[in-house]
């Protein structure tokens, strides 16, 4: 198990790079922005499970596998790029219907869903594979006993801190967001800016061709 002093450690630097501006924060910014806190809270925990995944693989060594094996890297970021481009495309098409039944409440979507749409965004995201592979070994003290463990409650508290900062954020902007939907215009154009959104971290997936490892994972 970490000490007290190493998990501190580790929870104070997670906490800066997960506020920091990034593919999953702005997901659930748009998200609860556009849709409401629930949206949000959804996509927040999917993508804090898709973190505790990518814990597991490292500490199983497939993240190491695929640090080695550039042409996995590429599939798997063309995979993550089309989810998000299908993501985007679905938000702009409720947004044009939105607008021709201006006047009309939104059929509220499942909150599951959304938070499958964070966890697959993220689960499959090969860049926070890699960043977990290199950030998690950075605090583990062999010395300590029980590597494996280590990593496993390292990566638990990260995905834990990520709940409470993306609610946080899930909170704040959901409260934006419904004083916006009050007008059918605003909710129209949430929509559009969620969509555009999605499209735009998918195509910043595809043109960032560098395989290097990222410094921040992608949230």
């Amino acid at each position: 198990m970490p000490t007290p002093d190493t998990l501190l450690a580790f929870l104070a630097v997670s906490f800066v790079i997960t506020l920091a501006p990034g593919p999953d924060n702005l997901m659930v910014l748009g998200q609860s922005l556009a849709r409401g806190r629930s949206a949000g809270f959804g996509i927040a925990l999917g993508c804090a499970l898709g973190c505790f995944t990518h814990t597991l693989w490292a500490a199983l060594g497939v993240s190491a596998a695929l640090a080695s094996s550039p042409k996995v890297f590429l599939a798997l970021k063309l995979a993550g790029a089309a989810y998000l481009l299908w993501i985007g495309f679905q938000t702009l098409r409720n947004a044009a219907s939105a607008r021709l039944e201006a006047g009309t409440a939104r059929p509220a979507e499942p909150w599951l869903r959304y938070l499958r749409r964070g966890f697959v965004a993220n689960a499959i995201n090969p860049k926070v594979a890699l960043f977990f592979l290199a950030f998690l070994p950075q605090f583990v003290r062999p010395q300590d006993g029980g590597v494996t463990a280590q990593l496993v409650v390292l990566g638990a508290a990260f995905a834990l801190q990520t709940v409470f900062v993306f609610g946080a954020i899930a909170l704040a902007a959901g409260s934006v967001g419904r004083v916006l939907a009050r007008r059918p215009a605003a909710g129209v154009w949430l929509d559009r800016m969620a969509g555009a959104l999605f499209i735009g971290l998918a195509l910043r997936l595809v043109l960032d061709g560098s395989a290097a490892m990222p410094h921040k994972p992608a949230a």
